[in-house]
């Protein structure tokens, strides 16, 4: 996973003054065509900034790439940054932040997204360097070798050697899932990313990045019809590829509860991590099951940071995750997850007692409209300041283009928050988040962990 920093200095182009419709809901301008060779093209307009974001999404991640090739997808992220014969090595970031632009990419479980914003000016330069490296890279054993060493160096430097290794995004997987899609290692093992060949990688870019397995999402200043024709020019002749059948990724919801103890060399406090299943996308748990993600874990109100960091004080924090996207953007198993660090006068049997009071009162009592009202337009406020950013606006609408099959799940998605009920997050409490359907990592500092073992047990 590749995460360039964008300059404070872009921060006024990435806003565009948001245009209401006469209900005050905003409807975002989506269109959408998809070319000869199946490339889907989303097109918003939007005026207020002579600015663009561009997003190419394919649909391929880290629970479609092969087996016995954990981290293959992630690889293959940053191999897409090592240049073609028509452009070399480093062309793709000079033209762009040339041009005033910024670049940057991700793996997920279910997609691979590179993502643009610059100057309107630049568009065509960025299509061009697009679809150069979606007709072919230039593979070879130095580049290769460098980017394996480049990732192994991001597993080191991002889980290894940092306090708590992401174990709330990575360790809950191996855990919670019982496929091999879900739960091995998206990120890479060092085995598996040394023992790519250049085959391999060729195989990859044939099978996974033609035109008919992505989405070319673009927002900002230039018109629907303006988009397609560019897609077009620079897409158009690329000509489309079989792509191997997705994998039976799908499970249900787990049906016993798994407790994990880990041992941190590096941290300084422990930590948990409680993780449960999330609805299918699609169903009509899953606005209940966001409404109720925030109303337990979003900001300081939630209720989880009001009764287990302020009221009962065994925690020091309390945040929460949807797997590696968003609680809209995924397409098979996911997981909701609250993780915390916890004060070392206290223990893991504690914090889980603490959190499951707070979601028996919701399965109980229900939710105040007031509570109701504020957590939803908290969520809505979120959800429409993304949608202001051109980058964000055409990262989103390209994933929920290939996710849902129709970006327009944009404009419904506010619709599904504000239909939400107190007896819609009862149900997404009772069916969801249970003991049964629970993974816990108990994250323990080592010395602590030693002493914990040590101690005589209680009789």
């Amino acid at each position: 996973m590749k995460f360039r920093q964008f300059g404070l200095a872009l921060s006024a182009m990435l806003l565009a003054t948001s245009v209401f419709a006469a209900d005050d809901r905003w409807e975002i301008p989506v269109a959408v065509k998809k070319l000869d060779n199946g490339l889907t093209v989303v097109v918003s307009e939007d005026r207020s900034s002579p600015v663009v974001g561009v997003s190419v999404v394919y649909g391929i991640g880290m629970r479609l790439e092969p087996r016995n090739r954990t981290g293959f997808a992630h690889l293959f992220e940053h191999l897409m940054f090592e240049g073609s014969a028509n452009a070399p090595e480093g062309t793709f970031d000079r033209v762009i932040t040339g041009g005033g632009g910024r670049n940057n990419g991700s793996t997920r479980p279910d997609f691979t997204n590179y993502i643009e914003i610059a100057p309107s000016s630049a568009l065509e330069p960025i299509l061009w360097l697009e679809a150069d490296r979606m007709r072919m890279l230039d593979f070879n054993e130095a580049t290769l070798k460098n980017q394996q060493d480049v990732v192994k160096e991001e597993i080191r430097v991002n889980v290894q050697n940092q306090p708590y290794g992401g174990f709330m995004w990575l360790d809950v997987g191996f855990n919670a899932f019982q496929k091999w899609e879900n739960n091995h290692d998206g990120y890479g093992s060092f085995e598996d990313l040394e023992a790519a060949t250049l085959d391999d990688v060729r195989a990859f870019h044939r099978d996974y990045y033609g035109p008919n397995n992505a989405i070319l999402g673009i927002a900002g200043d230039i018109s629907a019809e303006e988009g397609f024709a560019l897609a077009q020019k620079y897409f158009g002749d690329i000509a489309a590829r079989p792509t191997p059948a997705a994998p039976d990724f799908s499970e249900g919801l787990n049906t016993q509860e798994k407790r994990v103890v880990q041992s941190d060399k590096l941290a300084q406090v422990p930590a948990i991590a409680m993780s449960w299943k999330m609805p299918d996308r699609g169903s009509r748990d899953q606005a209940p099951m966001a409404v109720l993600g925030a109303l337990l874990a979003d900001g300081d109100a939630s209720r989880l940071y009001q009764g287990v960091v302020k009221g009962r004080e065994l925690a020091l924090n309390v945040d929460s995750l949807y797997g590696l996207t968003s609680e809209w953007e995924y397409n098979g198993p996911t997981l909701f997850t609250v993780f915390a660090l916890y004060k070392p006068t206290t223990d893991a049997d504690a914090m889980v007692k603490a959190v499951d009071e707070e979601i028996a009162a919701i399965v109980r009592d229900g939710v105040d409209d007031a509570t109701l009202a504020r957590v939803k337009t908290r969520m809505l406020a979120s959800w429409y300041n993304g949608m202001e950013s051109f980058l964000s606006r055409a990262d989103t609408l390209a994933k929920l283009q290939l996710l849902w099959g129709d970006a327009n799940v944009a404009n419904r998605i506010p619709g599904w928050i504000e239909g939400v009920t107190s007896a819609d997050v009862q149900r997404a409490a009772r069916t969801y988040l249970t003991a049964a359907n629970r993974t816990v990592i108990d994250r323990v500092p080592e010395a602590m962990l030693q002493a914990r073992n040590a101690a005589p047990s209680k009789e």
